[in-house]
């Protein structure tokens, strides 16, 4: 049995086990996909304090080589189960169990895809769905936005002070956004919303040229553009722990900053929470927080410390 289960191997998770492994406790964290978390797929992260330039997948490398050089277990396993029995939780991942006295889900969340072909191929190649990480690779371009919500007139906004000129694609003829938001959109001199047209192909080999859309009324067109930015929400896979961290609408876990939740001995951290900005500093920032609050929980709970996970 373990001190601390983590689920969740991207910047929130490890960095829960580097803190987690500097308490003296014993940590496994379990990962279903890639350690490293989406920031593993970024090209490059510019916006990460002290570090000006490093890959996403360096990161990510160096991330996982320093938690497991402090101690930390890694495995990779799938968590489809959860569940408390007196003193302690009980993760199943595949046909393994897994047992600890504290638990910290960093299970993260995916960006949503439109689901046009070539989408993932061109991914970092002119397709991006984080216009703070990766806008400023289009300083003096042209370039798109895909969604009708608050993160979509956020991410109009915030290019048209980068890029040459930014269209909003919407295939509704309303949008979502904050009212505000909107009318500050239609202002700006470089910004055109196209309302009532969804994208149906994305152009160019090597990277993105283009996109081809289609109208409400089935006229079709191209659109030459460098770079699109897809902003139709995010998706959580939180279902699974919903018994033991209550989820909100939108389906993320309904924790404040401290990264508490309503069981005792369970916190979360990073993309997985109700917050307002999901961001790689954010997400090592509540890896901190959350660890740090399961080991003063262990602590203040007493008991003999496990000497070795099992």
């Amino acid at each position: 049995m373990y001190d601390i289960l983590i689920v969740g191997g991207g910047p929130a998770g490890l960095t829960a086990a580097i803190y987690a492994r500097r308490a003296g406790k014993t940590v496994l964290v379990l990962e279903g996909t890639g350690f490293g978390g989406q920031i593993a797929a970024s090209h490059l992260v510019e916006n990460y304090p002290a570090i000006p330039s490093v890959s996403g997948a360096a990161y990510s490398d160096a991330l996982t080589a320093q938690a497991k050089a402090l101690g930390a277990e890694t495995r990779f396993g799938r968590v489809s189960a959860v569940r408390r029995e007196e003193e302690r939780f009980i993760l199943t991942a595949g046909k393994k169990e897994f047992e600890g006295r504290s638990l910290i889900l960093a299970t993260g969340a995916k960006h949503r895809t439109l689901g046009v072909e070539r989408e993932e191929d061109l991914v970092g190649r002119g397709v991006s769905y984080c216009a703070v990480c990766d806008g400023a690779f289009f300083r003096d371009k042209d370039v798109a936005v895909v969604g009708g919500g608050d993160s979509a007139l956020q991410a109009v906004l915030f290019l048209s002070g980068v890029v040459r000129h930014v269209t909003l694609i919407h295939r509704r003829e309303e949008l979502r956004a904050q009212g505000s938001d909107v009318e500050r959109a239609r202002t700006r001199e470089n910004v055109e919303l196209l309302l009532s047209s969804r994208v149906t192909g994305l152009l160019g080999e090597e990277k993105l040229t283009g996109l081809t859309l289609e109208g409400k009324d089935g006229s079709r067109r191209e659109l030459a553009v460098e770079g699109l930015f897809i902003e139709v929400g995010q998706e959580p896979d939180n279902a699974a722990f919903a018994s033991l961290a209550g989820l909100d609408e939108g389906g993320y876990f309904r924790a404040g900053e401290d990264c508490r939740t309503e069981t005792p001995g369970v916190f979360v951290a990073g993309d997985c929470r109700s917050k307002a900005l999901r961001q790689l500093t954010t997400a090592v920032s509540d890896g901190s927080i959350a660890a740090t609050a399961a080991c003063r929980w262990l602590d203040e709970k007493g008991g003999e410390q496990v000497s070795r996970g099992g």
